[in-house]
């Protein structure tokens, strides 16, 4: 049984493990101390009693009693079992082939100057931050049974296209989605290269492909491992793309939200079962993801970039054909969404006859839906901003075994399915002590504990190259320790603080998995209305939708641009 008084103690006493030196002649807490535990409380409430809340109910058995049946049943059955293959099969496939995709594309664009550069990079970047179901959503568009490629060959060319259901469309829609993580991990890989060794290695007769191969990929190493591990994550926890073109093919998110949704007012306990095996699946990939990364990483400095070369002749021509032809892949199925949106709907058929009628009809059901999304994001952005500030001001310039401990439960929530976070705030806080479901603040706090790690690591790599001695030199000075930091150390954090508050902002406005089954209709938002009505058919308005969260996207995007001073965007 779980026990606030124990796990308070336990907490209590991690936070003051070191500590005690640091604290005042009058044996008052140092504030950051105070900051920690208050931390550790939070993380306590919101992560750790809705997961244990969890555990417990897969324990307890429909006929009564504990015990493991509902683990031994899910396991029992041959489906459920095909579906964890499936998700392992997807995301190995989609994760090679976004390696493929994204390595070539990286290097290309760190090495030649290629025609609209940066206009490229900021498409690149779009591909990677709508929302996975409305990628899934374009691809139906334009390659369904339906479809306008699928109709165009089999009228003109009597050729029936392969379908884009199934295994082969989640592959290619999730390829599509995050073939730019790989992209910004490998090219922010290549800026850290000094020029200089790879004039030596083609002095020395290794250039070309060889070089690529036996010099530039081993430097990337680290941050090609991340990528990949990072890649197989996402396609592995994602929700939207599989739960619309999956049709036959299951994957393990969409069938823990198929548990909940249908068991929960029979036999919520197997459903909890489902989700805590979801937990285990993701958490073990997580710890090899950083057992490997702090096994194979190490630091380069580039004291001579890269300069990059004319892409010229035959090469400069495939080059800019491959570049522009994957931009133009990944982004046209949500160009045609956009070119729907303007034309007039007749049930799930698209007439040749343009129209804003689709918006008209939208503006209809978003009186609550756009306010929803910005109060709900807003609220939640706030406290992702503070929190992160807190915690990686924690993590690098008190770093403890509480504060590692914080470091980690932050990156817990975002390799979960956001189904499980989901399911997990629902039992958790439906009912007393704390009763939360159906409110708008179950939907800040799963968004919250989900999103805050892009805020968290952006603020977490600033810091970490601010020096300590400016901290001190001002408390030296006079200032004490709080003033310091808020007056001299926060300001120098501001551009990590927004790059990583915009990309958090973005993945909010953006979130599905564990909206899903925390809204009602008070707190419906903008993706969950789009996602409401592609279910149903209408997809005139659900394309209109679509349009504005993409504009949303987009205006975000740029403001993050702007804010960046190397103008360039992590995930």
């Amino acid at each position: 049984m779980f026990s606030w008084k124990a796990a308070v103690k336990i907490f209590f006493r991690a936070c003051c493990r070191g500590r005690r030196e640091q604290m005042k002649t009058n044996k008052k807490w140092e504030i950051w101390t105070f900051i920690s535990m208050t931390i550790l409380i939070v993380y306590l409430i919101f992560m750790i009693y809705p997961l244990s809340t969890l555990l417990r109910n897969s324990m307890i058995l429909k006929e009564g009693g504990v015990g493991f049946a509902n683990f031994q049943s899910f396991f029992a059955k041959s489906y459920n079992l095909q579906t964890i293959y499936h998700s392992f099969a997807v995301s190995f496939c989609a994760t090679i082939i976004t390696l493929i995709v994204g390595i070539p594309l990286g290097y290309f664009h760190s090495f030649y100057k290629i025609k609209g550069q940066k206009i490229l990079q900021v498409f690149i970047i779009l591909c990677g931050m709508s929302a996975p179901f409305i990628g899934a959503y374009s691809w139906i568009l334009l390659m369904g049974r339906n479809g306008l490629v699928t109709q165009l060959f089999k009228n003109l060319f009597g050729i029936k296209l392969p379908t884009i259901y199934g295994f082969r469309g989640i592959m290619i829609v999730e390829c599509m989605q995050l073939y730019p993580l790989v992209f910004l991990y490998f090219s922010a890989a290549l800026k850290n290269i000094d020029n200089t060794l790879l004039e030596a290695s083609e002095n020395m007769g290794c250039s070309g492909w060889k070089r690529f191969l036996t010099l530039v990929i081993p430097l990337c190493a680290p941050s090609i491992i991340a990528a990949t591990l990072m890649v197989f994550m996402r396609a592995f926890a994602d929700f939207g793309t599989p739960l619309f073109i999956g049709e036959g093919y299951k994957t393990f998110p969409v069938e823990i939200y198929n548990s909940f949704m249908s068991e929960t007012g029979s036999d919520k306990h197997y459903a909890s079962a489902v989700a805590v095996i979801a937990i285990v699946i993701t958490t073990i990939i997580f710890l090899i993801q950083r057992f490997i990364n702090s096994r194979f990483s190490f630091s380069m400095n580039a004291l001579h970039p890269i300069e990059k070369k004319p892409a010229k002749g035959i090469k400069g021509i495939l080059i800019h054909l491959y570049c522009y032809l994957v931009v133009i892949i990944a982004y046209a199925p949500q160009v045609y969404v956009m070119y729907t949106s303007f034309l007039k709907t007749k049930g799930k058929r698209f007439l040749k006859e343009f129209s804003v009628q689709s918006y008209i009809d939208a503006w209809k059901f978003l009186d609550n839906a756009i306010p929803n999304t910005f109060i709900i994001a807003g609220t939640s952005l706030i406290l992702i901003i503070i929190l992160s500030i807190m915690v990686a001001y924690l993590v690098v310039r008190r770093n403890n075994f509480a504060n590692k401990l914080i470091d980690t439960l932050s990156m817990i929530p975002y390799v979960i399915p956001g189904s499980v976070v989901g399911i997990s705030l629902v039992l958790g806080f439906s009912r007393k002590p704390i009763v939360l479901v159906g409110t708008f603040a179950i939907m800040i706090v799963a968004l919250v504990i989900r999103r805050n790690s892009y805020t968290i690591r952006s603020s977490i790599a600033i810091l970490q190259q601010i020096p300590m001695s400016i901290e001190e030199a001002a408390i030296s000075l006079g200032s004490s320790k709080m003033k310091a930091f808020f007056a001299v150390t926060m300001p120098m954090m501001i551009n990590g603080i927004l790059s990583g508050a915009l990309l958090s902002w973005i993945s909010i406005i953006t979130e599905l998995s564990s909206g899903i089954i925390l809204y009602n209709y008070r707190t419906t938002t903008l993706t969950i209305q789009i996602y409401t009505y592609v279910s149903r058919g209408s997809y005139g308005i659900a394309a209109a939708m679509a349009t504005i969260l993409s504009l949303m996207t987009s205006i975000s995007l740029i403001g993050l641009m702007l804010y960046s001073k190397n103008k360039n965007v992590m995930f």
